[in-house]
């Protein structure tokens, strides 16, 4: 149970980044179909299977409960960073220097340059800009993870799935209050499921 729960954990919060991805689209009316959100979807749950399978061969040069320690405290600190990251830019509402591509006004901005005909819709060539983006935000949380532990298979189904409904459900709410909401907090719902994860991790 542990196991579905870590991994269901950490795809969630590296998944509010499609959720962002998916707002801004839907505010600027660009439409991203099946085909390239699959590949979204293939090319984030890729990046990360590489990633973690690098955290695994670093764990293997460590001590279990070294490494579990090491992954989890990196964990929390990412996640501890988000957070404050979030706070300073929610309390100033000035721009700051954010890991990931959480932010909606960013975003906003990222996703009408990266419909480059700008023909209203993403397509595959588009898809592989976007994906990429996104895996590259994702690397360092994924080796983290798992020299915790977080069960590989698990994450990279559960990052598979969860990158193409959460880039639906984005560009379903994009035109809403909420959608707006949601992007601007992000960030910190991010930082708060990290952190959990990394306390989940640490005493597991």
């Amino acid at each position: 149970m542990t196991l579905i729960l870590s991994a269901l954990l950490f795809s969630l919060s590296s998944n509010l980044d499609n959720v962002v991805v998916g707002i801004a689209y839907g505010i600027k009316k660009i439409k991203i179909g099946i085909i390239p959100n699959l590949a979204i979807a293939a090319i984030t749950c890729t990046g990360t299977f590489l990633s973690m399978s690098l955290g695994v061969y670093i764990s293997k040069f460590l001590p279990q409960s070294i490494a579990n320690a090491l992954g989890s405290i990196a964990i929390a600190i990412l996640g501890g960073y988000f957070i404050t990251q979030s706070v300073i830019k929610l309390i100033n509402n000035k721009e700051s220097n954010e890991l990931a591509l959480k932010d909606i006004t960013d975003m906003i901005e990222y996703a009408e340059k990266s419909d480059l005909d700008k023909s209203g819709d993403i397509n595959i060539k588009e898809a592989l800009i976007v994906a990429f983006g996104l895996t590259f935000n994702n690397l360092g949380t994924g080796i983290a993870a798992s020299i915790t532990g977080v069960n590989i298979q698990f994450t990279v189904i559960f990052t598979f799935i969860l990158s193409i409904l959460t880039i639906i459900i984005g560009e379903v709410v994009g035109n809403h209050v909420f959608g707006k909401l949601f992007g601007k907090y992000a960030p910190l719902i991010s930082g708060i499921l990290l952190i959990i994860l990394g306390i989940i991790e640490f005493f597991n």
